[in-house]
């Protein structure tokens, strides 16, 4: 099965880029990123498979996020630079450990090959409480979320991915797939054990504290040629804090 795409720009004698989104997200959430490169090449942006309008699956593993991500590059022409962040981060990270003649390079946004201690099962919870009998308007929905999401900015995040066009509303996300498959996605494989030699470059909010001294270690141990950067003044979503500057770093790096 293949992930949904939306493709940005046209083909040039860049090779495509291939962009995947984090958990919860969509393809839609890096479209800033999208547009900035598309002015160049070819930009394929993913709905990762259990989020958004792709198929839904029990496994949520990286090997299987990374094999779909293969094929999309397969298809593309056997070669693209590839982005990810958070969840699609990962997912891009074990593509190049497994599968590195598809990448040229490699570009990971705010996350490392590390297992990290948290969960994100609270917002799985606060989705699957909400009643969607009878919306009708975002704000209802927004409304309703406040009972359980404090954060606006996190409710307005999660409500992308609400659908309510559909008869009755739903959520886009395979939400019982994504609880029973946690502790891989906040976690990391033992494999491989492998190294990409490429160019990567992996970028880190400085308010984040998901690439502090163990996860940039980590890192180096399993791309020995990474650049890591630090953006200032950004946290876990650099690209949506600071977008003009993720997108001049990712855009030169790329070439």
């Amino acid at each position: 099965m293949m992930l949904n795409m939306m493709v940005t720009g046209t083909d040039s004698d860049r090779p495509p880029a291939v962009l995947a989104h984090g958990l919860f997200g969509s393809g839609r959430n890096l479209g800033g990123l999208a547009r900035r490169l598309g002015e160049s090449r070819r930009v394929i942006s993913v709905d990762m498979r259990n989020h958004g309008d792709s198929f839904h699956d029990p496994d949520h593993g990286y090997p299987a996020l990374a094999a779909d991500l293969a094929q999309v590059v397969q298809d593309a022409g056997g070669q693209a630079d590839v982005l990810g962040h958070s969840m699609g981060g990962k997912a891009a990270m074990m593509l190049a450990l497994t599968r590195p003649d598809l990448v040229r390079r490699l570009v990971v946004l705010d996350i490392a090959p590390f297992a990290y201690g948290h969960s994100q099962e609270g917002l799985i919870d606060a989705m699957q409480a909400v009643d969607l009998a009878g919306l009708r308007l975002r704000s209802q929905a927004d409304a309703r979320l406040a009972e359980h999401v404090a954060d606006p900015g996190v409710r307005a995040f999660l409500l992308q991915s609400l659908d309510l066009k559909a008869d009755p509303p739903r959520w886009k996300f395979n939400l019982p797939a994504l609880r029973s498959q946690m502790p891989l996605l906040v976690g990391w494989p033992d494999a491989p054990k492998a190294s990409f030699t490429g160019p990567a470059l992996f970028l880190a909010g400085e308010e984040s504290d998901y690439c502090r001294a163990p996860q940039a270690a980590a890192i180096r141990a399993h791309f020995p040629q990474a650049e890591i950067r630090i953006i200032a003044g950004a946290g876990h979503w650099l690209h949506a804090d600071r977008p003009e500057e993720v997108a001049a770093a990712v855009s030169a790096f790329l070439g």
